[in-house]
């Protein structure tokens, strides 16, 4: 196929596009800044309202797009984030009806669905920006509702939902834990006992290729993707800690104090963006992740694995083993 893909700087759609090229599709991207790949790039700000001409060209002639990109992260402006995540997705949305593509594969977020009580064996609830949780999850969920109110025989659209995605290279969670845990600064909020899944990387790249081989026969819906090995919460962030090499958490501290805190946090942190000084990170705690880092969240996989067709192939504990391997070649090659 011909494929339009944006968001090829990140972790899943860099490798995303490197497999759909080594299969034989021809993989453009679509990007703010060039990602190095080797592959044909448009250069193009999604959140730009100037940036619809860029779209069409890009999108022009393709035979599927593969929608990635994202603001993400726990920081930032509601302007912000609406900008890109909607808008820009709006942006794609028109492109493709304009130009007659056929498919179009959103990628979204579990969160999108997640008000802040626990979802235990779930499948993919419908997404609603009026309940979710801080400016990402709502603006995915707009977003994801744009996406799919577009779907018609015509435009093929189905949205993927890929749980807390990680591997060697990523620099959004594994990174920021590893780092956290290093300077003794991330407690276990509560137990540590609620269940949470997660997607090794590979399978999340296997995932979001069959989606994009699917759509023509599975469209109109949502698919929330994970390994389908839910576990505590602390195991999870004390494996990503220790294969980099880090200590794990070992300090817990209350759910609730810690969702007060994040209160407490975000409006610092606002505080500090109204007065023209914007912190260089995102805050160490919100409410959000506060909710995230205490309550379980875990899917049921079977209906996205038959209709996807699809199977992890890389378990957890052999991803905590490639991902200490990575960072342990790292530390050689110093």
């Amino acid at each position: 196929m011909r494929v339009l893909l944006t968001g090829g700087r990140s972790m899943l759609g860099a490798a995303v596009a490197r497999q759909l090229a080594d299969r034989g599709d021809q993989v453009t991207l679509l990007q703010r800044r060039p990602a190095g790949l080797g592959l044909p790039e448009v250069l193009a700000d999604l959140a730009d309202p100037a940036a619809g001409s860029a779209v069409r060209r890009a999108v022009d002639g393709q035979d599927a797009v593969l929608h990635l990109a994202a603001k993400v992260g726990i920081s930032g402006s509601w302007p912000e984030f609406v900008a890109t995540n909607v808008t820009g997705t709006a942006t794609i949305v028109a492109a493709c009806r304009e130009l007659g593509i056929p498919r179009l594969v959103y990628v979204s977020s579990p969160s999108v669905a997640h008000s802040g009580s626990a979802l235990i064996g779930v499948g993919a609830t419908p997404a609603d920006p009026d309940q979710a949780s801080g400016h990402y999850a709502r603006s995915k969920a707009m977003a994801e509702q744009l996406a799919l109110a577009a779907d018609q025989p015509d435009l093929r659209v189905l949205a993927i939902r890929p749980h807390v995605v990680w591997g060697p290279g990523d620099t959004q969670l594994v990174a920021r834990i590893v780092d956290r845990a290093r300077r003794g600064s991330l407690p276990v909020l509560g137990t540590g006992a609620a269940l949470v899944d997660s997607t090794y990387v590979d399978n999340a790249v296997d995932a979001t290729v069959a989606a994009l081989d699917r759509v023509d026969q599975v469209h109109g819906c949502a698919l929330v993707i994970t390994n389908g090995e839910p576990r505590p919460i602390a195991e999870l962030i004390a494996g990503f800690a220790i294969a980099g090499g880090a200590p794990a958490p070992h300090r817990h501290l209350p759910a609730a104090v810690g969702r007060a805190a994040g209160g407490v946090v975000e409006a610092v942190w606002g505080a500090r963006r109204l007065l023209g000084r914007p912190a260089a990170d995102d805050p160490p705690m919100t409410r959000f992740l506060a909710e995230q880092l205490s309550t379980a969240h875990w899917f049921d996989q079977r209906q996205t694995r038959d209709l996807l067709r699809w199977q992890p192939r890389i378990d957890l504990d052999t991803g905590f083993a490639r991902l200490a391997a990575a960072y342990a070649f790292r530390l050689t090659c110093r």
